[in-house]
């Protein structure tokens, strides 16, 4: 029954969090350098999901709909894609420094994209072409690149040399992506600010594609919670009750892979979510990731539309970078978490 037991208790959780993601999600598609009243905005936003007409010239119709509310849907579905890679990639190699971008998937999908905009890539009869394309692309290959040097040296595939190799290839890749740069011409401005992340260009279809990519691949994620928990306290346990380790680990790491491509190829190149937020949720609801990973989805999602928010309106009409903002406030929690837990 609702209300009693643990799947109770995370019922509520899920209503508190729905509640309050939609708060954040009304907040962020009213407010900016033009403001709508919340009561106005959410009286659009029902209307337009009900197939009724917007009022001609009203500020729902020109802004609220057609740029501000898919650029918020993006941000909270980037967030909660990162947020999840990094809890997933916290417990499967069993480091809490660990997220997407350790394996060097997310400097791989980034140099892909780099490339796409410094060259003008396009692919002619695909829905989505270019920066998306090469993004997916190169997470696929920086992967499958990363395991095989990985398995020369280790056939195990333990997590250090994992780590250690994805570390390299970050190098790597971000030394080839400022030597493009470097050759870019007038494409310079336009790469340098979408490395730093950036939303400006997120649509609905953006916002499609994330949501199907989040929803195939990260409930895939969600479905090996049961071997995170066993990974989180060694491989060797994990084989003692029985989890194919390397299956496992080849399974999340792809997951893993084609999430941070295709986020990174909608919002550029955003740190500090996928590492500081499964920190904070891991404070509030414990290490057992069937709690973990859904509270790190919802928080990503919410902490990515609020930065977003302040980027749009700190310094408004000018628009900062999110990386820059995400960076800030994610390194000041970090150190503050950081010398808390050494306190502890």
């Amino acid at each position: 029954m609702i209300g009693h037991g643990k799947e109770g208790f995370l019922l509520r959780e899920h209503l508190l969090f729905c509640v309050l993601l939609l708060a954040v999600l009304l907040t962020c598609a009213a407010v900016g350098s033009v403001s709508l009243p919340l009561d106005e905005a959410a009286r659009s936003i029902w209307r337009a999901a009900a197939g009724r007409p917007q009022e001609e010239g009203s500020l729902a119709a020109s802004i609220l709909l057609p740029v501000r509310l898919p650029r918020v849907l993006c941000a909270g579905l980037v967030g909660a894609a990162l947020s999840l890679c990094g809890g997933a990639m916290q417990g499967l190699l069993k480091n809490p420094l660990a997220d997407g971008s350790t394996l060097g998937v997310s400097s791989g999908a980034s140099l892909g994209a780099v490339i796409a905009i410094a060259f003008g890539i396009s692919i002619p009869g695909l829905p989505f072409t270019g920066t998306m394309v090469l993004a997916i692309l190169f997470a696929f290959l920086s992967l499958l690149l990363i395991l095989a040097l990985a398995y020369r040296l280790d056939a195990s595939l333990s997590t250090n040399t994992i780590i250690l190799i994805g570390v390299i290839f970050s190098m790597f890749a971000s030394s080839f992506s400022s030597l493009i740069i470097t050759f870019a011409g007038e494409k310079v401005k336009t790469i340098t600010f979408w490395t730093m992340g950036s939303l400006q260009g997120g649509g609905y279809r953006n916002a499609a594609i994330l949501a199907g990519a989040l929803l195939l691949f990260g409930g895939a994620i969600l479905l090996h919670c049961r071997e995170l928990n066993a990974f989180a306290v060694g491989e060797d346990n994990a084989r003692t009750i029985g989890v194919d380790v390397r299956r496992v680990k080849l399974r999340v790491l792809i997951c893993v892979s084609v999430l941070i491509g295709v986020s990174v190829s909608v919002s550029g190149t955003i740190g500090f979510v996928g590492l500081v937020t499964p920190h904070i949720m891991r404070l509030v609801f414990g290490p057992n990731h069937r709690r973990l990973l859904p509270a790190t989805i919802y928080g990503g999602a919410i902490f990515l539309m609020l930065s977003d928010l302040a980027a749009r309106t700190i310094l408004s009409p000018r628009e900062l970078p999110i990386g820059v903002v995400t960076s800030l406030i994610g390194s000041v929690v970090f150190i503050y978490i950081f010398f808390s837990a050494r306190r502890g």
